[in-house]
């Protein structure tokens, strides 16, 4: 799933190609793709696209009178930039936002279809459906991290990945997070010290900051063509039994349902694997059966 730095650079992809531009008109093929009906998805046609910003893992287009298209990309939505009119690609294709200048195509691969996209009228109304309140990792400050962590009991890879705790992080980046910070991904946050809040506080803003600059690099003055949650120069997330970047030993994980977490015994837990089974209420308990209880997608939406 597309997290922060990864939006962050399709964000500035768009503007680039299209900031400013006129929408001519979105073309809707998938039939769960739209979530909302007033406005209509008609009244943006025809309208200056007048800014981009992230609100956690969504994306939103901004328009004159306070109008705005949210795209939640979930797991599989990734988009697309053509210099020409272009059709909605058939099979996986969702929509099409058709400028002068180009097609911006989005696509979900996979049958469960989970991108969401919304009409939204008045900054009010945005903020109240799609804002979850989480805090920005990379302008949060010591105290506003550490008032975050304090505020319940709860494993840190469910604080981190709490989007009304931080804005943006998800099951990849926040394994990388914890790696980087040497912290079990079951600790509890309730159980850390000053010392270790404030290496989780710098590995945070480090390891979000280090992808964002490397995406950007990456995509240089093009289109993200390979957004994926599973990169080689990854530490330990997507890299079960290959070796830690640091101390050679086999990366673990914790599997649960639809979701997994991926961690160092040795650098992370002093050489303890953690074992599913005993684990079992915990994961129960705590952490969220399927993508959108981890997104924390409200009913309806």
């Amino acid at each position: 799933m597309p997290e922060l730095p990864d939006v962050v650079v399709y964000l500035e992809a768009i503007d680039r190609h299209v900031g400013g531009k006129v929408l001519r008109q979105i073309d809707v093929r998938g039939v769960s793709l739209l979530r909302s009906y007033d406005p209509p998805l008609s009244a943006v046609h025809g309208q200056p696209l007048l800014r981009l910003r992230r609100l956690g893992k969504r994306l939103v287009f901004e328009f004159p009178d306070e109008l705005f298209v949210v795209l939640h990309l979930m797991v599989a939505g990734r988009l697309q930039w053509r210099k020409a009119a272009a059709p909605v690609p058939a099979k996986i294709g969702l929509a099409a936002f058709r400028f002068d200048e180009g097609t911006l195509t989005l696509t979900e691969a996979g049958t469960k279809k989970r991108a969401s996209l919304w009409v939204v009228r008045g900054e009010a109304a945005l903020l109240a459906e799609h804002d979850r309140g989480g805090v920005e990792p990379l302008s949060m400050t010591l105290e506003q991290f550490t008032a975050q962590l304090g505020g319940t009991n709860r494993t840190l890879k469910r604080a981190l990945t709490d989007p009304a705790a931080f804005s943006g992080i998800g099951n990849a980046y926040s394994d990388e997070i914890l790696w980087a910070a040497r912290l079990s991904p079951v600790k509890r946050s309730s159980q850390l010290d000053g010392e270790e809040i404030r290496r989780l506080y710098r590995a945070v803003r480090d390891i979000l900051s280090e992808w964002t600059e490397r995406l950007r690099a990456e995509v240089a003055d093009g289109f993200p063509e390979k957004v994926t949650a599973f990169r080689p120069t990854m530490a330990v997330h997507g890299r079960y039994r290959l070796p830690c970047p640091r101390c050679g030993d086999p990366v673990q994980r914790i599997v649960h349902a639809d979701n997994e977490v991926n961690y160092c015994a040795t650098c992370q837990l002093g050489g303890k694997v953690l074992a599913d089974r005993s684990l079992s209420r915990l994961l129960r308990d705590e952490w969220p059966r399927t993508i959108e209880g981890w997104e924390g997608l409200r009913s309806g939406l």
